[in-house]
């Protein structure tokens, strides 16, 4: 059976943030399995050295761009980064994000409030406008950015969290909208509970979430970053040429109600 050529990003650029690890990883090695030069963009510079070496030593072509992302100046710099080494950007997977602790949202300090929509909702605003920028003048574009479950469905005890989650739906709707003539398309994915290493670190610290956890999923397991990333790569393709301001489901059925 011949490979299905609307997945093919050969002489295609990515451009993938929190690409040092779980989910980001997975998408950077993903896209480049199909073609794409990857531009890896992360403040850990270990885990994406790791990321782009992975992806050098199968055959790829990726670069490691280190942005704090809730500066705008550094996420401009970084996609004019990703656009002077490759040539062009024609998908982007706005993937970076942090999960806080939880606790009562009437205790919730200030301070982080700030730090969790900076990171979670504010950056993707900026990956966006910088990303759409180019894309506009290039004839069009792909942007995937990472909501989640929290997105569409309150997450107790998590209202920053879930504020930045539901906040990035509305940035991916409004901006498909407003781009869909300029052919650029503009999704979102909402993961479920995936095994990362971020989730890895929160089970370690409490030997007996995993098994609460697992028994609160229909599925009865986590999602693998890989089942994740291929989601993305999907509505980053011409596969998915039709379809923009989506939010995508991928928790094992989750959200379903």
């Amino acid at each position: 059976m011949q490979a299905d050529v609307r997945t093919d990003f050969g002489g295609r650029t990515a451009f993938v943030t929190g690409g040092g690890s779980g989910i980001g990883r997975a998408a950077a090695l993903l896209f480049a399995h199909h073609g794409a030069r990857v531009a890896v963009v992360d403040l850990d510079a270990a885990g994406a050295a790791e990321t782009v070496r992975l992806i050098r030593a199968a055959g790829g072509d990726a670069q490691f761009l280190s942005a704090d992302l809730a500066r705008e100046s550094e996420v401009q710099q970084a996609v004019e980064r990703c656009v002077a080494r490759f040539g062009g950007l024609d998908c982007a997977f706005n993937n970076a994000g942090i999960c806080p602790p939880a606790g009562p949202f009437h205790e919730l300090d200030g301070a982080e409030w700030e730090r969790v929509i900076a990171v979670d909702l504010s950056a993707v605003f900026y990956c966006m406008k910088h990303q759409i920028r180019h894309m506009l003048a290039h004839g069009g574009g792909a942007i995937v950015n990472t909501s989640s479950g929290a997105g569409v469905t309150p997450a107790p005890f998590l209202p920053h969290y879930t504020a930045a989650k539901h906040g990035v739906l509305g940035l991916t709707r409004v901006a498909a909208r407003e781009y869909a003539r300029q052919r650029i398309r503009v999704n979102a994915i909402c993961p479920g509970v995936t095994d990362t290493p971020m989730m890895r670190a929160s089970i370690d610290a409490r030997p007996d979430l995993e098994p609460v956890l697992l028994a609160t999923l229909p599925a009865g397991r986590m999602g693998e970053a890989d089942e994740i990333a291929r989601a993305a790569l999907w509505l980053c393709s011409d596969a998915a040429s039709y379809v923009s301001g989506v939010a995508l489901a991928v928790d094992g059925a989750s959200t379903c109600h």
